[in-house]
């Protein structure tokens, strides 16, 4: 992650970056985290706006070396990278998932209300019916039949298969 003074990030990095095709390489993407909001203004009306997740700040995927360290931080607009003394910590995958910069797409193939099969944890081999689902927390909420009993159930979101009819 470095540091930057640019306010036009985006553009200004991903051109600056592809300057330096004889590391293409070594340096494999530059991304600026962006989400898009939508703003109501006073009159009602909507408008889409993309805003940076972390204004200052651009991320880059690159193999750690002399000569790429050297180069990015000597680009005019970089302060340096986020770390001790400026030298850049790799971050891991776990904490690039938490930023949310990467998002990861889950198809399922169940809906609300289906009949699914757990087929992995401590209650594989139970059926239900499906309450909830939430693909950005990863779970869905499945009604059970245990012991005689309804009981509402969380489970991640490949831990259940559809009942085929």
């Amino acid at each position: 992650m470095l540091r930057t003074l640019f306010q036009d990030m985006k553009t200004r990095w991903q051109a600056i970056f592809r300057l330096l095709l004889n590391l293409h390489d070594l340096i494999q993407e530059v991304s600026v985290p962006t989400e898009t909001v939508v703003e109501i203004k006073e009159d009602g009306s909507r408008k889409e706006v993309e805003r940076k997740i972390f204004p200052g700040y651009v991320l880059v995927k690159m193999v750690m070396n002399d000569d790429t360290w050297y180069v990015v931080r000597n680009i005019r607009g970089c302060t340096g990278f986020v770390g001790p003394e400026s030298k850049p910590v790799p971050l891991t995958e776990e904490e690039v998932k938490k930023l949310g910069v990467e998002k990861i797409s889950v198809e399922v193939a169940y809906a609300e209300g289906d009949l699914v099969n757990v087929i992995d944890g401590p209650l594989e081999g139970f059926s239900g019916t499906v309450d909830s689902v939430d693909v950005s927390k990863n779970s869905v909420q499945v009604t059970i039949s245990m012991f005689g009993r309804e009981t509402a159930v969380e489970f991640e979101l490949d831990q259940l298969e559809k009942i085929k009819d």
